[in-house]
């Protein structure tokens, strides 16, 4: 018989306009296979690249825009 390791499931949430949000702690292994970690309990994974904390999100996916002044 085969012993099996009980885990517990992870939770991924993926959103369309945003980071991929994960339940941490994490370690992410970055396509030039350097190997980056984070403690957080909640990490947001950059999908756009335009985070200057590559690989974790910093909303600069988000649309910045400024009110004027009145």
């Amino acid at each position: 018989m085969e012993d099996t390791v009980s885990r517990e499931r992870e939770r991924v949430v993926i959103d369309a306009h945003g980071p991929l949000l994960l339940d941490g702690p994490v370690e992410v292994r970055l396509p030039d296979g350097t190997t980056v970690c984070s403690d957080r309990f909640m990490v947001a994974v950059c999908t756009c690249r335009a985070s200057r904390r590559y690989p974790w999100c910093d909303a600069s996916h988000r649309r910045r825009s400024r009110r004027e002044r009145d």
